[in-house]
């Protein structure tokens, strides 16, 4: 009987010890398994945030096309409060901007935006045509495009959507430096080949008569209106694209600005970019340098003196970085900052001065909201060296 029993207990711890081992077997599968389904769902996360933000920077491009032969339709604008420490608070609706296109057949496109500024031209506003282009597509490598074309250079000049960029403001290196928006009547050529695309145009060039020291050669963009086009230019662009959301690339510009003034006036520009937007993190920096021709004669014949100068040579670079913490696939709430510096006066011509106001460097720390991607509420404060300034900006696109 007692041989029994002893036979019996040992059976049942046995069967228990391989129950246990079974058991433990089976929980340690079951959260391998666990570990593996979370892993799915945080590289689900991760491919929707990638894919919002892919459909974000695809719908902000400014080679818009239809995708069936008609009309096409959208626009953005943004609204923007600023409170200096030095000066009047004021509100303006900076633009509202209205995208029409047509394509006529899979190969010839026309796309263009009308602009209205600061609402009225009862006020200070005015309306233009920020581009009106004509495209012809020959081949993803080789296509031609005519028209008024927004010049490629820097890179908000050619994606100047407020949901595009940080900030309430667009960088000041990227609107005294880089004159955007800045567009010109030309044409040329442009295409994809592999991980690299480029433009090239041959424009209208420059007026250096509204050329000033402040300011740089931003107001000495033509913008199809009543174009002096003695003086041409041209403009060429090349970026790589390592994968998607990322850009590297740089562009070059080469044109006179005297329009038959009795000097060429020559203005040269160029400037290298980086763009990246991974896993909720945005990164963007730019560099840029420029030189004005003859600028002794375009100061005389400006009427500019002592500090009033124009630039003989100027420039500017900026970095700014921001990170998505909500990183959920829709809503998004961007922290971010930015540092620029800027000298549209690195140099003057022999005789004039420069003014240290034109040395300019400016940090940028805010927030940026976007309920959806097609909506953005910014709110920064800037502090540059004489006036700190409070904004906030509401933009969309459609």
């Amino acid at each position: 009987m007692f041989k029994r029993i002893t036979v019996a207990l040992a059976t049942m711890l046995i069967a228990s010890s391989t129950f246990a081992q079974s058991t433990e077997a089976v929980e340690q599968r079951l959260k391998a398994l666990q570990d593996k389904v979370a892993a799915i769902d945080e590289l689900k996360q991760e491919i929707d945030v990638l894919t919002k933000e892919i459909e974000t920077l695809k719908s902000s491009a400014t080679e818009k096309t239809a995708s069936e032969p008609g009309v096409t339709f959208g626009g953005y604008g943004e609204f923007r409060y600023n409170n200096p420490e030095h000066g009047d608070p004021t509100a303006d609706m900076l633009r509202g901007v209205l995208y029409a296109g047509y394509k006529f057949s899979p190969r010839v496109h026309f796309n263009s935006e009308l602009e209205v500024e600061h609402a009225s031209t009862e006020h200070s506003g005015s309306v233009s045509l920020e581009f009106a282009q004509l495209d012809y597509l020959v081949r993803p490598e080789l296509n031609v495009r005519a028209g008024i074309v927004l010049m490629p250079v820097g890179i908000i000049n050619e994606q100047h959507e407020p949901t595009t960029y940080l900030a309430s403001r667009r960088p000041l290196v990227e609107d005294v430096i880089i004159p955007t928006t800045w567009s010109e009547i030309g044409g040329g050529v442009f295409g994809d080949i592999g991980r690299f695309s480029y433009r090239t145009y041959v424009t209208t060039g420059m007026d250096s008569s509204r050329f000033e020291s402040e300011e740089g050669i931003h107001e000495g963009k033509q913008s199809g209106s009543e174009a002096g086009a003695k003086d041409l230019a041209v403009v060429a662009r090349a970026d790589w694209h390592p994968f998607e959301g990322t850009i590297f690339g740089g562009s070059i510009y080469n044109g006179g600005s005297g329009q038959g003034a009795g000097f060429k006036g020559r203005v040269r520009l160029a400037e290298l970019h980086a763009d990246s937007k991974f896993n909720g993190v945005s990164l963007r920096a730019l560099v840029a340098r420029g030189s004005v021709g003859d600028a002794a004669l375009i100061n005389e014949r400006n009427g500019l003196v002592g500090n009033e100068s124009i630039g003989k040579t100027f420039g500017g670079w900026y970095t700014e970085a921001g990170y998505d913490v909500l990183k959920d696939g829709g809503m998004s709430l961007t922290p971010y900052m930015r540092y620029e510096s800027l000298d549209t006066q690195r140099s003057v011509p022999l005789g004039f001065e420069r003014n240290p106001e034109n040395n300019r460097r400016i940090w940028t720390f805010g927030m940026a909201f976007k309920p959806i991607s097609q909506t953005v509420v910014k709110i920064d404060w800037e502090k540059a060296r004489r006036n700190d300034q409070w904004n906030i900006a509401l933009g969309y696109i459609f």
